[in-house]
């Protein structure tokens, strides 16, 4: 909780200039802790790069939760630690494959969707980030592009219709 000295500081010195005797009761209601970040089913599969990134979460929540003072923040960054933590604790990281014959995990594939020439790295949950190229590989595009093979053309199943997407070529994903 608050040390004595700040909870005086706030008795007197209240942003509204309100006294104590013209506060509602909800004022004093504890702060409602934040909801937990829900942690996938899914084996948390990574890359080596994911797997830093998992550990640099945890020492950056690491660092700052010990400069914060806010009560709130501080529950909001232990929450979220406790998330990296749990991820830390059940990752499998999968080595880099150097010469890969199909679309699996921790592989750059370039595909052909819609006319359209894209480039994919197919990585863990946390480290998707679809905009960059990164995608999970859990996504319903990598679940049609397993196993495929350059020149293979699967059907991917999305809202509703049924898209053809070739893979035009695979390469080695990042260390």
């Amino acid at each position: 909780g608050l040390s004595p000295e700040v909870g005086v500081f706030f008795w007197f010195a209240r942003e509204d200039g309100m006294s104590r005797a013209f506060v509602k009761e909800v004022d004093d209601a504890p702060v409602a802790p934040p909801l937990e970040r829900p942690v996938s089913a899914a084996p948390n599969l990574v890359t080596p790069r994911g797997a830093r990134l998992i550990e640099q979460a945890i020492v950056a929540l690491e660092e700052q939760i010990t400069a914060v003072i806010s009560e709130k923040v501080l529950s909001s960054h232990r929450c979220e630690l406790r998330y990296w933590l749990a991820r830390r604790s059940n990752m499998q990281i999968i080595p880099r494959v150097d010469a890969p014959t199909s679309v699996e995990f921790g592989v750059r594939a370039t595909i052909s969707r819609g006319g359209r020439s894209t480039e994919i790295y197919i990585v863990g949950e946390d480290e998707a980030q679809p905009s960059a190229g990164l995608i999970a590989w859990t996504a319903p595009l990598v679940r049609a592009l397993k196993g495929a093979q350059p020149g293979e053309t699967v059907e991917l199943e999305a809202g509703g219709r049924v898209e053809p997407v070739t893979v035009v070529a695979i390469a080695a994903g990042d260390e």
